[in-house]
């Protein structure tokens, strides 16, 4: 068997796209409490709206066009109260509770009827859902993973995803932090877990599934 790659071809019916908090509460200026001073001008909004979410949108294109699994995974407690929250989402005071308008995805990556949305409440999606098990259960080997924030909940995702031998990718281009230089050095630090990649490249593979 041929040794796999971090850069491999993908593959029909192996891979799978996630974005991670693309949701309102996190990816619109105002709606989020704890960070009321980010309005729309700051760098990180700036960022979404200019560069990240329409990359995201012609990968979103790109894979539904291939016919590749498209998965989202939110911030959001399973109760109301959050009672079900993990110790550190209580202790750090996060609460999107169950339905509430803002833990939904953001209109531009709208899920589709039959797209899995996994609510979570930590920041790994790994440790807080049974994406594991779906993905196996799908017969994923390949993950895209694009969303917010790089140095948080998109670190985890790529780290755990790796430990659990998927081959991962992630289009820098099409994930953001708080800062460039937050960006640039969690791109360095889980560099190692997966191939850090752009939007063009990764557009291009799944057009090759077509």
């Amino acid at each position: 068997m041929t040794a796999m790659r971090r850069d491999a071809p993908y593959a029909r019916g192996e891979t799978a796209l996630l974005f991670v908090d693309m949701q309102k509460i996190f990816a619109e200026p105002g709606r989020d409490p704890a960070h009321p001073e980010r309005g729309a001008d700051h760098p990180f909004y700036r960022t979404l709206a200019e560069t990240v979410v329409p990359n995201q949108r012609r990968i979103l294109a790109a894979a539904r066009a291939a016919g590749i699994e498209v998965m989202h995974t939110v911030i959001e407690a399973l109760t109301r109260d959050g009672r079900d929250r993990s110790l550190d989402h209580k202790l750090s005071d996060i609460l999107v509770p169950r339905g509430h308008p803002d833990a939904a995805v953001i209109d531009a990556l709208k899920p589709g009827e039959d797209e899995i949305v996994l609510p979570k409440t930590s920041s790994g999606v790994f440790n807080s859902t049974n994406i594991d098990y779906v993905l196996r259960n799908l017969g994923v080997r390949t993950l895209i993973v694009a969303g917010i924030v790089t140095d948080q909940c998109v670190d985890m995702a790529v780290r755990d995803a790796a430990d659990r031998g998927y081959c991962v990718s992630l289009p820098r281009d099409a994930c953001a932090t708080y800062t460039s230089e937050r960006h640039e050095a969690a791109l360095r630090a889980f560099g190692g877990y997966c191939w850090v990649t752009d939007t063009d490249t990764v557009v291009t593979r799944l057009e090759a599934l077509r």
